[in-house]
């Protein structure tokens, strides 16, 4: 896996060392930073369950202001770290090793500018967050990667064979 576009285009990731890890394929995570363009500029993102960091890091690389990350799982966090370590990024970002859908729940209205979530596809995490979203913005734009046989109540979804992004905008 490799950051796709901006200033870190074509660097390399580390990939967490464990198999239920599933990262967004290059050609969706290209697609969904054209879709979100000049949003990110400046911005202050948030990657919930960040594993890798390659969603954050893919903002920072296009102009992103700023990246926190969300992450439970040990060896994701490693390999967060050491992708941080390599870019050099680490005086713009935070990480916060906790569970990302309770993260997301105590944070208050537009707290970040842009959030990017790709939760695990076995629960129902993605509908969490989308309707937490609906009550409470916690950012300008949610985009949260799923299963695209799930229907959220998003702005508008973009799908991609059997991944779809959800995005939603705040009133």
């Amino acid at each position: 896996m490799r950051i796709v576009g901006g200033q870190y285009g074509g660097r390399r990731l580390v990939m967490p060392k464990d198999a239920r890890v599933r990262p967004t394929a290059d050609r969706v995570r290209e697609a969904w930073m054209s879709i979100l363009g000049d949003a990110l500029t400046d911005a202050r993102v948030l990657d919930l369950f960040a594993g890798s960091g390659a969603l954050g890091l893919e903002a920072l690389s296009r102009g992103a202001e700023s990246a926190t990350f969300v992450e439970l799982n040990p060896p994701s966090l490693h390999a967060l770290e050491q992708n941080i370590a390599a870019l050099g990024v680490a005086d713009a970002v935070t990480v916060h090793r906790a569970d990302a859908v309770r993260f997301a729940e105590r944070l208050p209205p537009g707290a970040f500018d842009v959030v990017l979530a790709d939760p695990p596809y076995t629960a129902d995490h993605a509908a969490r967050l989308v309707a937490h979203f609906r009550r409470h913005p916690f950012g300008r734009i949610l985009s949260v990667e799923h299963r695209s046989d799930l229907e959220l109540d998003g702005d508008s979804t973009r799908r991609y064979g059997d991944t779809a992004i959800t995005f939603c905008h705040a009133p």
